[in-house]
């Protein structure tokens, strides 16, 4: 239940929310997130953290973190447990309602069809137990279990998902980095423009009603007669300020042979290929290019600008299918399995010279031919580290380009884990797509990669992109359509 939403007025009857053990296993401060209302842990949720908590997993570790916070708020109040235990204190003022335990065995609630060894018809049968002694106050399970939910509901029971942690309810609404611009825009905006031009990029500073709205690093564009890409380079206020934006759709501006071919291709590679920006975050579907610009951008300010000293790239592991096992080797050689994507992008950068700069290019291997392009990807190779995230904690990386791939399928917690690596002179790129999420429990809205988008957007030193146009094949992009 999301503790945002779970206000009520003051005379209106407290809520008791019955806590399933997925809740406290995806998030251990769900207990201080219910406000003003009850939680009531049953028997059973105990006894299956007492069974999860054994091991290195994020389920793991956040049953123990679980355990040990039941166990500071039961100490000391144990003549309290049958009115409840006050949350006010332990929560910080997060909570002012009241933590129930189980202290009595419930039997014979349940309907003779649903066997009672099962964990999840216990809690089920608690609920029930529960709807019955209070009659007049409402009663509702908490659970990121679907089927659990469904059989509650059949059962006449009141059931809800735990929403504290999503960032966003509909990801519709997740900030998508740019901003078409009205067709009036000058017209409204124009009274007391003022233009100059600095380093070859032309500064607009603008007054009108949207510069309220405008974030820093915003890009906005408008079509027509007179086409604009700009980015926002002061926003929020009365006024605003847009600087004009680098061209990476002319062959002159090629990042390591790489042209952008749309919009906002353009838009994440200015992002890319600015130093100021140390952290950026670029969404899109399969084939919109969000990997090659980054690897492009990665090896030319690597090898050629030497900004960074190494490229650093790590993923996490979950398979779309079963799991491969242990494969012997190095960190390196056994996350080469998750690397595909890696290696496809590197062939297409290391293109021989005769590829036509901007379909696939490459600007490292124009000369020396076979020889010239073995040579160029041992010398790749040697700049490019690949990392697992199992080993992260307590690092920490200077003058990298850290590529985190795949960020959907992190937790916040996973995330803030591997962007607090960042030491001075490092970049941070994350990459996914929220719809292609592997990680039992995460959704749209609670990924890691969401999180970050929604907690970094109007920062000075970060900017995002939501990549729209696949640019893979006419067969990929007619795929995407129709199947």
């Amino acid at each position: 239940m999301n503790a945002k939403r779970a206000k009520t007025p003051k005379n209106s009857i407290k809520k008791l929310f019955v806590l399933d053990t997925n809740v406290l296993m995806h998030d251990p401060l769900s207990l201080f997130r219910f406000e003003e209302h009850d939680i009531y842990v049953p028997m059973m949720t105990l006894e299956e953290l007492d069974a999860n908590k054994k091991g290195m997993s994020e389920v793991a570790r956040n049953a123990r973190q679980s355990s040990r916070l039941l166990d500071e708020i039961v100490t000391g109040a144990e003549h309290n447990m049958a009115r409840g235990i006050d949350l006010t204190e332990p929560s910080r003022q997060l909570a002012t309602g009241h933590l129930f335990l189980q202290t009595e065995a419930i039997n014979g609630i349940l309907p003779s069809s649903l066997p009672t060894a099962k964990a999840d018809n216990q809690i089920i049968g608690v609920v029930m137990y529960l709807g019955q002694k209070f009659p007049k106050r409402p009663v509702i399970l908490v659970s990121k279990d679907i089927n659990m939910r469904i059989k509650a509901r059949a059962l006449g029971l009141e059931a809800q998902d735990y929403f504290n942690d999503k960032v966003l309810e509909d990801t519709d609404l997740l900030y998508t980095g740019t901003l078409e611009l009205p067709a009036d825009f000058w017209d409204s905006h124009g009274k007391g423009l003022e233009s100059w031009k600095k380093d070859s990029r032309t500064y607009y500073r603008i007054k009108g009603p949207l510069c309220p709205d405008l974030l820093v690093n915003e890009f906005v564009w408008q079509e027509g007669p007179q086409p604009l890409q700009a980015w926002v380079r002061v926003g929020a206020g009365k006024t605003a300020e847009l600087e004009t934006l680098i061209d990476f759709s002319h062959a002159k501006n090629a990042v390591w042979g790489i042209t952008a071919r749309n919009r906002e291709q353009n838009f994440a590679l200015n992002l890319l290929m600015n130093p100021e920006v140390d952290f950026v975050t670029l969404l899109g579907q399969a084939g919109t290019g969000k990997t090659l610009l980054t690897l492009a951008a990665a090896l030319t300010q690597t090898l050629e600008t030497k900004l960074f000293s190494e490229i650093i790239i790590t993923r996490v592991t979950v398979p779309v299918g079963e799991d491969i096992g242990f494969l012997p080797g190095t960190e390196e050689e056994k996350m080469t399995p998750w690397m595909g994507a890696l290696e496809d992008n590197l062939d297409v950068l290391n293109k021989p010279a005769d590829t036509p700069i901007g379909t696939s290019g490459g600007a490292a291997s124009s000369y020396g031919g076979d020889w010239g392009r073995a040579a160029t990807m041992d010398l790749i190779r040697s700049r490019i580290k690949i990392k697992s995230l199992n080993f992260m904690r307590g690092r920490t990386f200077m003058n990298k380009f850290l590529i985190i791939d795949e960020a959907q399928n992190l937790t916040p917690k996973q995330m803030k884990t591997l962007i607090t690596r960042a030491g001075p002179g490092t970049k941070v790129v994350c990459l996914g797509n929220i719809a292609q999420i592997d990680t039992p429990y995460l959704t749209e809205g609670s990924s890691g990669l969401t999180y970050v988008v929604d907690r970094f957007k109007g920062w000075s030193h970060s900017g995002h992109v939501t990549l729209q146009r696949g640019e893979r094949s006419r067969l990929a992009d007619h795929a995407a359509e129709v199947l």
